[in-house]
């Protein structure tokens, strides 16, 4: 088989942790092939994705930021919206940017509209990197059109969807509706496990190709040390977003705090003050962050939020969870993970401290968690993270 052309490879994505960070190993597997990888991203990512060895191309954004998760609204409408607004205003700033070093392949996040119109303009093939479950055969009807019903409906969701085809249109994409557009790649490379993918014996594989965890070592986060004497280690994390929960976390203080034995790491990222919390037990150490990965290597339970990057972390750890969904996909990936047999499921509002600490007790004292969670791991490594990714994305480059 001959070498595959060394090429120049454009990633477009979105300033979030859930879709700049499942890809960050696959930009850096390319880059070591010999790819040159230029990385569209608003500036505040920039340091991430040059740390993989790929070249930042940065752009102004008018999406809500982790600073802002109230900026996404509550209705599903409020959702969506904002990625349309956004695209509309970068397309012409990365136009500009790539004007005389179009790439060879266009990859791009679920969330980069504009990148699937510049693949078109450029006359190239696009590659969807996909984070999170994708749609099975039957997904519109039953899940898409149910949920979309109401919205479509609406006089403010036909007026997104008019301006969406129009925009499409003006493009050179008018034969592309927008729900197709979002969820009918040609070509995508799925940055999840199998495990956790609803009715994946439906999905066209064909277009979708599951590849497991694509997390690396992380080293650049640094390393969190067990503390001596730590017989057991739980660690609590509601992601980087949705955090703003500090009586959740007292309940988990509560549960945990002096609790012989244990040892509870808890991250309780930027919305919440420690002073929020009370005192704070001998066996509790609370940070903003941490490095989750390397806390999960050393972990024996996981409280999260089950978003598509923990809940493939806690996996590939064979770490057992008890999830605690807070929005869009984490309620899904909490029910993958109960169906698994490696995770029971809890509701974050009006989880008693008795009824966390129970949950947890149960898997880690459960030998059945173990077998299957070192049997799911073995599943995903099978699938083969980041250097499939890579060779996948080759394979779509130009000859």
């Amino acid at each position: 088989m001959n070498e595959p052309q060394r090429a120049h490879i454009a990633m477009f994505s979105i300033a979030a942790p859930g879709h700049v960070n499942p890809s960050l190993e696959v930009i850096r597997e390319l880059v070591a092939r010999g790819h040159r990888v230029s990385y569209a991203i608003p500036a505040s990512f920039a340091g991430r994705v040059a740390a993989t060895g790929a070249t930042p191309v940065v752009y102004d954004s008018v999406l809500p930021t982790e600073d802002d998760p109230d900026g996404w609204g509550t209705d599903l409408i409020d959702n969506i919206e904002p990625f349309l607004r956004d695209a509309i205003q970068v397309l012409p700033q990365l136009a500009a940017a790539f004007e005389g070093d179009e790439p060879d392949l266009v990859l791009h996040d679920i969330t980069a509209y504009s990148a699937q119109v510049l693949a078109h303009r450029w006359g190239v093939p696009a590659v969807s990197l996909w984070p999170n479950l994708v749609p099975w055969e039957g997904y519109d009807e039953e899940v898409a059109q149910p949920l979309y019903a109401e919205l479509k409906a609406s006089e403010r969701g036909r007026a997104y969807y008019a301006r969406f085809g129009d925009w499409l249109t003006e493009n050179g994409l008018g034969d592309t509706h927008p729900d197709d557009l979002l969820a009918r790649p040609r070509r995508a490379v799925v940055l999840i496990p199998s495990a956790l993918q609803p009715n994946a014996d439906r999905v066209d594989t064909s277009v979708f190709t599951f590849v497991g965890a694509c997390q690396g070592k992380r080293a650049d986060q640094g390393r969190w040390e067990r503390p001596a004497g730590a017989e057991k280690v739980l660690l609590v994390s509601l992601g980087s977003s949705y955090t703003k929960h500090p009586g959740f976390y007292r309940a988990c203080l509560e549960a945990f705090g002096g609790l012989a034995g244990w040892h509870m790491v808890l991250q309780i990222g930027r919305h919440v003050e420690v002073g929020e919390l009370g005192e704070i037990p001998g066996n509790v150490e609370v940070h903003a962050w941490v490095p989750q990965l390397s806390v999960l290597e050393q972990a024996d339970a996981f409280v999260t939020h089950a978003g598509a990057g923990g809940s493939q972390e806690g996996l590939a750890t064979a770490t057992p969870m008890v999830a605690v969904p807070q929005a869009v996909d984490q309620f899904g990936n909490a029910d993958m993970l109960v169906g698994l047999g490696v995770a029971r499921r809890l509701d974050s509002a009006t989880a008693t401290p008795g009824e966390i600490r129970e949950a947890v007790l149960g898997l880690v004292g459960d030998e059945g968690v173990g077998v299957r969670l070192a049997e799911v791991r073995a599943r995903m490594a099978a699938e083969g993270g980041a250097p499939m990714a890579a060779a996948l994305i080759e394979a779509e480059l130009p000859r």
